[in-house]
């Protein structure tokens, strides 16, 4: 029997417009039958999704990061199976989940329907699938304009990256977890859910989108220039080995700071300080490669 898939694709990510016909032509070779809505305000996925509810077995969003972050609360209230079609520049979601960025492939992986039930963070009432951050982080999210993404692909996080750790300043703030407060004096303060973040960095080396935990790390250099030397250990999650690195762990973290610091989720800056982290186990179900 064939399956009724909603497909839909960003046609502003980077590979979106470009990868259309093809997406459509492969999942119609594997035997889906598709619904096919494109828009370009990625804000009207959840509504899309909503109204299509009934009619179909699963969901299939084409895009980046941002993107699957505006259909996810669609889908924790739908319960449909997400299928993921890794068009965007960094792609951190599908690289936590091993799906790979060729087209035929991830397609050929939805087709296999193995499902995997996956956490999602949560900050002020905002879903995450990969971390929520303020300082350093957030002021790379305003560098990376659609444009920058576009010529430079995933080279545009650290260009910018290198561009604006010059300028950062560290902030005070307090983090609440496990019965504790901790205060610092930091330049950011990153909240996981997932492995991977920012073009390809990891929270922590051990990171797991089904851990049922949140990680978080806080840099607390006094000079910017302490932070180039630690880039390289982020990419594989060893920097909380790091001096001048805190690491915590737990299921609910509160972070406030003496002003409204904004927050970044999964790249798009939605909220701010006073915030509430939490995780919510196992709250999605969402198409992997096999082991």
């Amino acid at each position: 029997m064939s399956l009724r898939a909603l497909l839909l694709v960003n046609r502003h990510s980077r590979q979106g417009e470009a990868s259309l016909l093809q997406a459509i032509n492969c999942l119609e070779t594997l035997g889906f039958t598709l619904i096919q809505e494109s828009t370009k305000d990625p804000t009207q996925l959840g509504d899309v999704i909503r109204r299509y509810q009934r009619e179909i077995d699963l969901v299939i969003v084409g895009g980046g990061d941002g993107t699957l972050n505006a259909a996810v609360e669609a889908i924790v209230d739908t319960q449909l199976p997400l299928g993921i079609l890794p068009l965007g520049t960094a792609n951190d979601l599908a690289r936590t989940l091993n799906i790979p960025n060729s087209l035929p492939e991830a397609c050929q992986i939805i087709a296999g329907g193995k499902l995997r039930r996956i956490d999602l963070g949560v900050v002020n009432g905002k879903y995450f699938f990969n971390v929520a951050s303020l300082g350093l982080s957030v002021n790379i999210t305003q560098g990376l304009t659609q444009e920058v993404k576009r010529r430079w692909g995933i080279f545009a996080y650290a260009a910018t990256a290198l561009q604006v750790i010059w300028k950062s300043r560290p902030f005070s703030a307090e983090i609440r977890i496990n019965d504790q407060s901790v205060l610092v004096k930091t330049v950011q303060i990153a909240v996981g859910n997932g492995r991977y973040y920012g073009g390809g960095m990891a929270v922590v080396h051990d990171a797991a989108i089904d851990d049922q935990r949140l990680d978080l790390y806080s840099l607390e250099m006094d000079h910017w220039w302490q932070i180039i030397p630690l880039l390289p250990a982020m990419r594989q999650g060893r920097h909380i080995d790091w001096p001048n690195v805190r690491a915590l762990q737990g299921q609910e973290i509160i972070v406030t700071t003496r002003r409204p610091h904004s927050i970044n989720t999964d790249g798009e800056i939605t909220t701010h300080t006073p915030a509430v982290f939490r995780v919510i186990p196992q709250a999605i179900a969402v198409f992997v490669p096999e082991l």
